[in-house]
């Protein structure tokens, strides 16, 4: 099983004196060498990296500061597409969803966006236009769906947490399948998370 990396990993090796860059430059290799787990269905450039960084240096440090995550591709990031696990959907929204602009504004920077069953609908991570999502834990498994990539990425240790959205079971089932906890908070609580109307809600995947 890959080294996973929590809350408590990030807090304490920015303690010991580790920069920001070097962490999440880090975290990007681990990524590209895990490509073929295909977790991941955008993933920050160097530039867009470099954007967060430089915002990161005015931000107050906080429990996310410099935090890195991942985002189901179904809720927007500014500037990233997003597809819902469709090609012929993608967009690339300019604003971010209210979850993920609470995120940034506390120091939390995402690394991109991850796998999901199409359209959010789905238990098994194969149902996309980028192919099926590998479990972290033995690839000879399902992943798990809809938030497959968020809890491949997290599994694998490419993030510290990651966000999915639940219809029925697509934050839990993946959870469950890669070793993780799968936090569903009260309807609101991570506002409006997705814009597919199918989505009941924000999904919290960690480790």
């Amino acid at each position: 099983m890959a080294e996973r990396l929590s809350l408590a990993a990030v807090s304490w090796a920015y303690a010991a004196g580790v920069a920001p860059r070097t962490l999440l430059t880090d975290c990007l290799a681990r990524i590209a060498e895990d490509q073929a787990y295909n977790a991941w269905i955008t993933v920050l450039s160097e530039a867009q990296l470099e954007g967060y960084l430089d915002a990161l240096e005015a931000r107050p440090r906080g429990p996310l500061w410099g935090v890195p995550f991942a985002v189901k591709d179904n809720i927007d990031v500014a500037g990233l597409p997003t597809t819902a696990g469709c090609e012929a959907f993608a967009y690339t929204p300019s604003v971010s969803a209210p979850v993920v602009q609470a995120l940034i504004d506390a120091g939390a920077i995402p690394l991109g966006k991850t796998h999901l069953d199409q359209f959010a609908t789905g238990l098994v991570g194969t149902r996309a236009f980028s192919g099926p999502c590998l479990n972290s834990v033995d690839p000879a498994y399902l992943s798990g769906g809809s938030s497959s990539g968020s809890a491949v990425a997290l599994g694998r240790g490419h993030v510290a947490f990651s966000l999915g959205t639940d219809t029925a079971g697509s934050g839990r089932v993946p959870a469950a399948f890669n070793g993780l906890y799968g936090l569903k908070p009260s309807r609101g609580l991570l506002p409006q998370p997705s814009n597919h109307p199918l989505d009941r809600g924000g999904f919290l995947l960690y480790n």
